[in-house]
């Protein structure tokens, strides 16, 4: 895959919201096979597209990058060979590999995660401004006439469609658990959807999550005011949310032949003995496995 394939790949992945990381070799010692702007995509499951090292290399990409992915932190990976007693390099991330026989190598990994998206209905002055507003803040806004088809994923979704469907719209971004549902409205419009929705057998613990009319009080007047009210509080609400619990970190093992720690994926050369998976960082750590494997299985434990 040439590096243009593989930044259009990029551009894919980014268009599907499917978060992944960039890794980037930036620096590359003798003797390697890699050099210097040789770039790869790791994804989500820990697979690996393009060429930042051989196996080896390529295992202590995958774990770092399924790291990054979790903390949303780029960082400067320093690969170096078991016994390099030189310096941890400041603002590195330095990993001594046993595998691999050739120099160090730097490898820089940025996350690409998807923008938080905030769904609005109505194309009204309202809608408009908070698109407008919402992206200048770093927010993917997806703005439609009538209820969105799909909220998953979302972190808001905002009704100011002036009494157009609001309710199919509300409903179905409650039942789906979108962090933030908001109405714009008066309180006297916002208290008859909120007995339609419980009319409509909608539980009452999703009705309470209803914020209507939507966004924080300051007075707001104009419809970019009012949008920006909105955001104030769609911002407040994540900040104040209570924080789910981390994605657990990528299930990790310890090579037997070779002592690495590797990421434990689909792509991760495994192998059976008497009934225990051992992982590897290479194939070839996993045949020099099954040539003794009774030896190498007594070393792990």
């Amino acid at each position: 895959m040439t590096k243009q394939e593989l930044m259009r790949r990029a551009d894919r992945l980014a268009a599907e919201r499917t978060p992944f990381v960039i890794a980037t070799v930036v620096r590359a010692g003798r003797p390697t096979s890699v050099h210097p702007g040789d770039t790869a995509i790791v994804l989500g499951d820990g697979a690996v597209e393009g060429f930042v090292g051989g196996a080896c290399a390529e295992s202590s990409v995958r774990l770092q990058a399924l790291r990054a992915l979790e903390t949303g932190e780029a960082l400067l990976l320093r690969i170096v060979p078991e016994g390099d007693e030189t310096a941890d390099a400041e603002g590195a991330l330095v990993v001594r590999n046993p595998c691999i026989s050739g120099g160090a190598l730097e490898i820089f990994l940025e996350p690409r995660l998807p923008a938080p998206r905030i769904a609005v209905v109505g194309e009204t002055p309202i809608g408009f401004a908070l698109a407008s507003i919402g992206e200048r803040l770093g927010y993917d806004v997806v703005l439609s006439a009538g209820a969105p088809e799909d909220t998953a994923g979302d972190v808001a979704l905002v009704v100011a469609s002036h009494g157009r469907e609001e309710e199919d719209a509300l409903a179905s971004a409650l039942a789906a658990g979108v962090p933030y549902v908001g109405l714009v409205a008066s309180r006297r419009r916002g208290s008859a959807v909120l007995e339609e929705l419980r009319s409509r057998g909608v539980p009452e613990d999703r009705v309470a999550r209803l914020r209507t009319p939507a966004g924080i009080e300051i007075g707001a007047v104009s419809a970019e005011e009012i949008a920006l009210s909105i955001l104030a509080e769609i911002v407040q609400a994540r900040r104040e949310r209570i924080t789910p619990p981390p994605a657990a970190e990528p299930a990790e093992a310890v090579d037997p032949v070779c002592g690495m720690t590797v990421a434990v994926t689909e792509s991760t050369p495994r192998a059976e003995h008497r009934g225990e998976s051992f992982h590897f960082c290479s194939e070839g750590c996993r045949k020099a496995f099954e040539e003794d494997p009774a030896r190498h299985a007594a070393a792990a434990g």
